[in-house]
Order: structure tokens, then sequence, then C-alpha cells
């Protein structure tokens, strides 16, 4: 059986996967995450026209950005799952597409045909039948009929949804909303569903969907600090401590509470991995003493880490790996993260992982202890923006470089360090998301009082880092791109392509993305991102470095 998949940086020989993934995902599980996509297509087809007679449905919405997220790159890779969600989906295809012929008939109108006429519902009890008609909706069918320009964009819509649905969804578990990123999350799947416009139509609703993306990130930031107050700078220790030890991992913060709460008082220590790092500084989780600090690094070295780790881990959200059968048995998903045979936690009952890390032996003795800087998001910077300007004015910051985005383990991201490393002395170094774990724990001193690496946050804290650059241009009575900041992006999956397509519709120029360009942008439509905002890849750390400080 055959698949095909380009939607991460790491993709084979960097065109496609099309044996198996290099993630991991099987091709039974990528031809159900295909049909997953083509379903969503369908519902939001009904969604769309159903708003556009005054009618939406909570439930479809929700629907929608979940199922969506589950497609993200190293989510869930449990075929089960995929059968599950697809029977969920025949439910709400059957419930909105109801809603919107009830709303026609009330109108006086005469409900259109928008099924894809790919009779899905029929089979979602059938495994085997789903999964063969994943392989009829595969990316390598566009491809042929409608070339690479038009289909590479269409994914790069799709992928941007994706990284949109997963800040959407951890959003609305806050309590955050709002009906126009639901909105455009159906507008936008009916329009790739349909015959596709040219380049120019297309690129535009590619930039209105980072458009959305802002609004997304901006309810989710408004989430975490309303729930867990804003982040202060901290002191983050990354050595382990003695006693009975729980890691988690992926994004979620309200699983890292609840867990918190559960583990009061039993004598665990709880650590943060990966993009859960920034959880330390929030003041409604750090006041758990027994919330001790970061173990290991970014998400590709987990296999390594997890092994050695002696005690329970519990993944959140995405970044998954598949696990060693050494422990297999101790590590749990929850949320949308699934893999086959690992246990999976409902309704924020912790009590299996509790008493597995009490069954593990723990850490038995303190490691030297070794502290980290972090918490500094938009309203910490901005409570010294007066200073930052005037260090500016003074000639004593030169420059700042945005240098984050997703790590990985494919070759070439070394460059990212090598950049860290050589950034002068009169230089502040903003970074966020998991490719902050090449250079973070390097010593960088600080300009009079202000650290030279700021530690914005999680991926989605990229919303701080534009906030915190948009109050700079203010300061200074010019535009972000006249500020002396430059932004050298790492990228993986699809998270960091709506977040570059937001830079994009902020009108962000001259950035830097690597190791590598995305496979499903093709030449003509690189030129077009070229031409229009000056978007490069990554060259030498010293053409770069020199170029960024001309």
């Amino acid at each position: 059986m055959n698949m095909f998949c380009y939607q991460c940086e790491q993709t084979a020989k960097g065109s496609g996967c099309t044996a198996h993934g290099v993630c991991g995902k099987g091709p039974e599980v990528a031809s159900l995450q295909d049909l997953t996509v083509h379903a969503l297509k369908e519902i939001s087809r009904y969604a769309h026209a159903a708003r556009q007679l005054g009618v939406t449905d909570d439930e479809t919405n929700v629907f929608t950005i979940k199922a969506c997220f589950s497609t993200l790159t190293n989510v869930n890779f449990d075929a089960v799952d995929f059968q599950r969600l697809l029977q969920k989906a025949t439910e709400i295809r059957q419930k909105i597409g109801n809603l919107y012929e009830d709303a026609c008939r009330k109108q006086g109108k005469q409900p259109e045909d928008l099924n894809l006429h790919i009779d899905w519902w029929k089979s979602v009890n059938d495994l085997n039948a789903l999964v063969d008609l994943g392989e009829s909706v595969t990316i390598e069918n566009r491809l042929k009929e409608y070339g690479d320009d038009v289909t590479g964009l269409q994914e790069l819509i799709v992928y941007g949804l994706k990284g949109l649905s997963a800040y959407a969804d951890h959003a609305q578990i806050l309590g955050q909303q709002d009906d126009a990123v639901y909105a455009f999350v159906h507008e936008a799947f009916d329009y790739v569903s349909r015959e596709p416009q040219d380049v120019e139509q297309l690129t535009a609703m590619a930039l209105k969907t980072g458009a959305i993306n802002l609004r997304a990130m901006e309810l989710l930031d408004a989430g975490n600090t309303k729930t867990y107050g804003n982040p202060e700078p901290t002191q983050c220790r990354v050595t382990p401590v003695k006693g009975k030890a729980i890691v988690v991992s992926g994004h979620d913060l309200k699983d890292l509470h609840e867990l918190l709460k559960q583990t009061e008082g039993k004598g665990i220590n709880v650590y943060t991995h990966g993009e859960m790092l920034p959880c330390n500084a929030y003041p409604e989780l750090k006041k758990f003493d027994h919330l001790v600090g970061n173990y290991g690094g970014a998400w590709q070295d987990q296999r390594k880490e997890f092994d050695e780790f002696p005690g329970a881990i519990l993944m959140t959200t995405n970044c998954l790996q598949k696990p060693k059968d050494s422990y297999k048995d101790r590590i749990f998903t929850s949320g949308l993260v699934g893999w086959p045979d690992v246990q999976h936690i409902d309704d924020y009952d912790f009590t299996p992982v509790i008493e597995a890390a009490l069954a593990q032996p723990g850490f038995t003795e303190d490691a030297p202890e070794k502290r980290i800087p972090i918490g500094f998001a938009h309203n910490t910077v901005m409570s010294v923006a007066e200073n930052v300007v005037d260090l500016v004015k003074a000639g004593k910051i030169k420059h700042f470089f945005l240098i984050g985005g997703c790590d990985g383990a494919k070759p070439g991201r070394n460059y990212y360090t090598e950049f860290a490393e050589k950034v002068p002395d009169d230089c502040v170094i903003l970074t966020l998301a998991c490719g902050k774990y090449r250079f973070n724990k390097m010593e960088f001193g600080d300009i009079e009082g202000i650290p030279r690496i700021l530690d914005c946050g999680q991926c989605n804290d990229a919303y701080s880092a534009i906030q915190i650059a948009v109050a700079l241009s203010k300061a200074f009575d010019c535009g972000v791109n006249d500020l002396p900041l430059s932004m050298i992006l790492s990228w993986y999956e699809q998270k960091a392509v709506a977040i570059l397509l937001t830079l994009l519709h902020l009108g962000i120029k001259d950035m830097k993305l690597g190791p590598s360009l995305p496979a499903f942008v093709g030449p003509n439509v690189l030129n077009v991102l070229v031409e229009q905002f000056g978007l490069a890849p990554v060259a030498t750390v010293e053409d770069d470095l020199a170029e960024c400080l001309s």
C-alpha cells in the first residue's frame, strides 16, 4: 500500500513520504487522515452554506477544528481512532446537512447538492473500506490533475487550517471562542473543495488563513493568561530533583494544571518537557511546589529522554513519536493524541499516570542545579519597553533577532545554534517554540539588565513576538519592517505554516526560513513569495548574519 504526504519539513527526500511517514505514520493512517480532510471539506460545504442562511451549529464548529487538528503531524497514529472520528463525522454531516436543508425550506430556497460524491459515510463501520476510500482522495490525484502550483497552494491553505485549528482547539478548551474563526475554517475548506482558482486567488486565501490564525492565537493567549496569569520572568530548573516523577510534554496547559492538582501531596515531582517549558512561568502553575522544572529538550529527542526518565510520561496534544517498548507501559496520551496500545486518559482523570509514577523508582538523587531564564511574553517585555527603547537609542542594543520555531531531527538545524552563538553581544535574541532548545541553555548575559535571550514561550506565543514588534514600531514611530529586527525561522509542522502565513498577512518582509523550504511550495509560488515578501531560505550563518546587520 502506498501513501503520499508532504505536509512536514522532514518528508522523505524533501519531496514526500510514499512508503511510510518519517514521523512514524503508516500508509493506513495516512489514508484515513486524507479521508478525514475530505470529510471535513464536505461538512464545511454544508456548514458554510447554512451560515449564509443564518444557521450555525456549535457541535459542528468544535468537531471541525478537533478533527482537523487530529490530522496534524505527530498527533494521532491510531487507525481505530480515525475510524471513530469518521463515524462521528457521519453524524455531524447528517446534522448540519439537515440544518441547511431546513433553513432552505423555511426561506423558500432550493437546497444545493453539496455532496462531494464519494459516499464515505456508508463505510464507517468497515475500517478496510475506509482506508481504500482514503486512497481515492490522495493529494497525488490532485497533483496529476491540477499540477504542483495549484495543488501546493491548496495544501498550503489546508496546512494553515490545521495549525489554526490546533490553536482554536486549545483556546475553546479554556473558554475562548469566536464564531469568525469557525466561519472561516468552513469557508476555506469549502473553497479548496471546489474547482481551484488561479495562483493569485489561492495566495490571497492563504494570507486570509494567516489573518484568522492571528485571531486564533489571540484567543489562545487570552485563554492562557486569563486562566493562569501572565507569564513572568522565571529562572527555571532544568536538572532533576530526587523523588518520584511525571514528565508532561505537548502543549496543553489545562492538562498540566489538572495533573498538578491531582498529584498535590502525593510526593511526586512534575516536570515539563518540550513545548511545555514555558508553563513554569505562569503564576497559577508555578505556585505548585511540586512543579520542579523542565526535563530534557525538544520533541525529537524524546525516545532517548523518555527511555532514561524514571517515572511516568504524559503526552498532550502533538509532538508524539513512536514509543519504545521500554517505556510503553508508562507513557499515556490525552486529548487528541493517540498511539495504538498506549493508554489514553479521558476526562482529566490522571489516576493511571499517578499510579505508574509511584510504581517507578524516580530520581535517586538531586542533579547539580542549573537554571535558565524563561517567561518573557509580551506583557513582560512591554513592561520594560521604555528601557529597551532607551538602550536602542543609546546604541547599546543594535539589533533584535527572532530565532525560533519548530525543531526537528533532519540535518541542517545546527545552523540555528551557530547563528545564536555568532549574534553580536550588542544584540538581543527573541526565541519561542521548541527551536529554542538549540541554544537556550547557553549563557548570553545581559545588556544593562535586559537579558540577551528572551524566551517568549510556546509556538503560539508567536503572538507575543508580534505584539512586541508592534509595540517597538509604535515606540520608534516606524513600520515593523523598518525596525532593527530580523526573523530567522525554523519550521517542522503545520502550526509553523499557520504562523508563517500570519507573518506574511501582516506584511513582514525579508524573513529567512529553514532548514529547507516546504515541498508543497513549488518554484512559481516561491517566486511570488520572494517578490512580494522577500522570503528566502537560510544560507550560511555568516552571509545571513551580515545581510541582517547591513
